[in-house]
């Protein structure tokens, strides 16, 4: 027999608040049928050797410091919650604006 009860909860964190942050400023994205993996990188000012060699190979290496895997059916929650958290942040702030002609990139 099927229990059919509906039951609403929220989830929240259940972590210290003082709990170390990972700081990331790349987000790779890839996927499967069945999940979505962002892995978050933190890329370092390039030296002259680094931009010597990325000319070269045409590829910049930078650590991972988290990679995370979402189920599919959660993707469309998640990218729904960064729109409004950014919308709320655009109300208190205005957002900046690109450069008029984008640096091409190393990669």
């Amino acid at each position: 027999m099927s229990d059919n009860r509906q039951v609403n909860f929220t989830i929240v964190p259940d972590g210290d608040p003082g709990e170390q942050r990972v700081y990331a400023n790349f987000c790779g994205i890839d996927h499967t049928p069945f999940d979505f993996t962002l892995t978050f990188c933190e890329v370092l000012p390039l030296s002259e050797n680094t931009i010597r060699e990325a000319q070269a190979d045409h590829v910049v290496r930078a650590p991972v410091r988290s990679r995370v895997v979402f189920p599919i059916q959660s993707v469309p929650a998640l990218i729904a919650a960064l729109q409004e958290h950014l919308r709320v942040y655009a109300e208190g702030q205005p957002l900046p604006t690109p450069p008029a002609a984008p640096p091409k990139p190393v990669h």
